[in-house]
């Protein structure tokens, strides 16, 4: 058999472990919380080490971002309402912390149907075997009006939405992130792709109206987004395609215009990492500067969380 040479182990070069540097050290470990504690020493006794460190820097940011007054922005997926957090949203408007928020054509369609019903989201294939998914009369009808009135007043969609349900004085309009938006006469802005909203097919559409009031909600987060540079933050919560879009070319126009957006927060909660999100929020909009953080979790969850931290850094 041929002898196959070896290298000789015995003249490595080693080091001492005291010496070697270390990423992980027992100062940042968790500590034990005692049952019946607070919410604020749990959160003091978690790890400083990944994404727990992550969670505390963006609670860092928001609260620092607060007291400088530049803006918080959330883009928020409808998700975030089906799983129940609209109160939670709503108490960030009336606080003041949210200096504005975005959301696709499908948010709308979930807060008017909560401060409507205090219910929402059908079962799409249970209706869409015999044809009646999307087919809810009132939601269409009330929406699509509210749009095209909107529309002849130069609004936008969003402020046309949070008008109506707080005029229209809504059973459970406290649940609506427009109306909060509306009564706080901060930016609610809606962007819209034809064709994706249950009230898109209904004879009560027009489309031109869609159309004007979602661009000029375009124009409105513009607007907001200009003044994110130097300690905003922007916090994308659900949304893996549209949001993200929208926002990328906000950033672009406000740049192109001279404004200089970049040392800011921007923050991607989600159930998993899609690749819109990642780019368009994250990684293309901070390389100029600024922190990008990622957190994955269910949004039921990491929501509440996110919200009882930085409210208890604001006490």
């Amino acid at each position: 058999m041929p002898q196959h040479p070896t290298l000789n182990l015995k003249k490595l070069t080693r080091t001492s472990l005291s010496d070697r540097p270390s990423k992980v050290k027992k100062s940042a470990f968790a500590k034990v919380t005692p049952a019946g504690s607070s919410f604020r020493a749990f959160l003091g006794n978690l790890p400083r080490i990944l994404a727990a460190e992550d969670l505390h820097r963006l609670v860092e940011g928001i609260v620092s971002a607060r007291q400088r007054r530049k803006p918080v922005i959330a883009l928020l997926g409808a998700h975030v309402l089906k799983v129940g957090l609209s109160p939670l949203i709503v108490d960030w408007i009336e606080r003041g912390i949210l200096s504005g928020l975005a959301m696709t054509g499908s948010g709308i369609i979930h807060d008017f149907e909560l401060s409507c019903q205090g219910q929402t989201s059908e079962e799409v294939m249970e209706t869409l075997a015999d044809g009646s998914f999307g087919m809810a009369r009132e939601t269409a009808d009330f929406l699509n009006g509210a749009i095209c009135e909107g529309a002849k007043k130069g609004w936008g969609l969003g402020e046309a939405v949070g008008c109506a349900i707080e005029k229209k004085r809504l059973r459970f309009r406290s649940l609506s992130l427009f109306a909060a938006a509306w009564r706080k006469k901060i930016p609610a802005t809606v962007h819209v792709a034809i064709g994706t909203d249950i009230i898109h097919p209904h004879p009560s559409c027009d489309g031109a109206a869609v159309g004007k009031t979602s661009l000029q909600d375009f124009k409105i987060l513009t607007g907001l987004v200009s003044r994110l540079g130097d300690g905003g933050v922007v916090l994308n919560v659900g949304s893996a395609v549209i949001l993200p879009e929208v926002f990328l070319k906000a950033v672009s126009v406000c740049r192109n215009l001279g404004f200089p957006v970049k040392d800011f927060t921007a923050a991607n909660l989600d159930m998993i990492t899609h690749y819109r999100p990642h780019q368009n929020v994250l990684t293309r909009p901070t390389a100029l500067g600024g922190q990008a953080i990622n957190l994955i979790g269910h949004h039921e969850i990491l929501v509440p969380f996110l919200c009882a931290a930085v409210m208890e850094r604001l006490k």
